[in-house]
């Protein structure tokens, strides 16, 4: 038998088996479906998390202060490793402050971007002449590097000056979200006109664009103020510094270099440790990401489970199919066809019934996770290497599933067969 009429027969067979076939193609579809789904919307993840917080880039870090125990009540509890150098009480936990984060922004002589900010936290409301938000908005204080560092871009409207940086003017900056709920969709109107942050009024001098949502947080509500002003309006938590070097090779090298200043900046003893630290702005994304890995080997294990079931059920259909076509097999090896030939005819059929499971299975998951992909507001993903992995994984389970049965039907004597009843 030439493989064309090897191929045909074993479609005919197929289709004449639409249920039994129908089944079989239904729990290797599943098993494809859950793999790469899942793997699907772990890449979407991945691409979330990396948009999201490596906002400098490669070439970005930032200094902020270090947590060093935590607080039960009023007690401090601080946890130390046998051996650890011991630090003066005093340089424990201490917030970086805004005349720290000035002078080294006047010191740090590497030619690099540099840039400071604030919280004051995520409960106030904001207020036009007619209208309010919930008490849900983050406030925030910058300096005119902010938006840079932080991946912000403006829609309308205009940056701090040097002037309104200095002297802590009372302007703003409007997230999308705020300047959406207070104007409406037009919202050009917000620029110029005065807002109340609680009871601070702020004139708006620009409204952002739109950044979007992470894991159903907006990054949008948000307001921008000069940080000597949040500083002297709002209650507010420890500076952080950024740092954007003009190259990702020299990243490590400005580092080294912002350690050093910083560590004069705070007063250390070379002996003493750190009591800040440096992370790279794409660490954090890469932190989350690793996690994700246990979980992609816990989806892994899942669908190698799955398609293991799905070849067990495969073969039984098979010696099925072996027992009810004996006759036929009989007839088959009178006219001439050879073992190979019967082998073939019921290995091509396990190979394409795993097969067009896989692919409607991809088909499936590719879809099941770019829907997840549309609620993250991520790209379309395409897992190409699980593609390849998932077509592989189900041509093994069919061939596993179909080579007993194969040679079982190849073994079997014309004679006999041709007699089974």
């Amino acid at each position: 038998m030439k493989p064309v009429d090897i191929f045909s027969l074993s479609l005919r067979t197929i289709r004449s088996n639409k249920l039994r076939s129908a089944i079989t193609i239904a729990i290797i579809a599943l098993g494809i479906t859950a793999l790469v789904g899942i793997i699907t919307a772990i890449e979407a993840m991945n691409q979330k998390l990396t948009e999201s917080f490596s906002t400098m880039g490669a070439n970005g870090f930032t200094i902020r202060s270090k947590e060093r125990g935590f607080r039960i009540g009023r007690r401090e509890m601080q946890v130390r490793r046998k051996g650890d150098r011991q630090e003066k009480k005093s340089n424990l936990g201490l917030p970086i402050t805004m005349q720290q984060a000035e002078a080294f922004r006047e010191q740090f002589s590497y030619p690099a971007l540099v840039g400071f900010s604030c919280a004051a936290g995520n409960v106030y409301s904001v207020a036009s002449s007619s209208k309010q938000t919930n008490p849900t908005v983050s406030v925030f204080g910058g300096d005119g590097n902010y938006l840079i560092l932080n991946g912000n871009e403006i829609a309308v409207g205009r940056n701090f000056t040097r002037q309104e940086e200095g002297a802590g003017a009372g302007v703003c900056l409007l997230g999308y979200d705020v300047a959406t709920k207070l104007y409406g969709a037009n919202v050009d109107a917000a620029v110029g006109h005065e807002v109340r942050v609680q009871s601070v009024p702020y004139r708006v001098i620009a409204v952002l664009k739109s950044r979007g949502a992470i894991f159903g947080f907006s990054r949008d509500n948000i307001v921008i103020v000069p940080y000597k002003n949040l500083v002297r309006n709002f209650s507010h938590g420890s500076f952080s510094i950024g740092i954007k070097a003009p190259q990702v090779t020299r990243v490590e090298e400005a580092m080294g270099e912002a350690e050093g200043l910083f560590r004069s900046v705070r007063q250390l003893a070379v002996t003493e440790e750190a009591n800040f630290v440096l992370e790279r702005s794409n660490s954090i994304a890469e932190k989350a990401i690793n996690s994700l890995r246990y979980l992609t080997a816990a989806v892994t294990l899942i669908g190698l489970i799955t398609l293991t079931g799905a070849a067990i059920g495969l073969m039984n259909i098979m010696l099925v199919a072996v027992a009810e076509r004996t006759k036929e097999v009989g007839l088959l090896k009178a006219i001439g066809a050879k073992k190979s030939s019967i082998r073939w005819q019921f290995l091509t059929e396990a190979l394409m019934i795993s097969l067009v499971g896989a692919l409607i299975g991809v088909g499936a998951g590719i879809a099941l996770g770019n829907l997840f992909g549309v609620l993250l507001q991520t790209r379309f993903v395409i897992p190409w290497n699980w593609i390849v992995y998932g077509i592989a994984l189900c041509s093994g389970v069919g061939f596993a599933a179909g080579i007993y049965p194969a040679v079982k039907a190849g073994n079997l004597n014309p004679i006999e067969a041709l007699r089974y009843e």
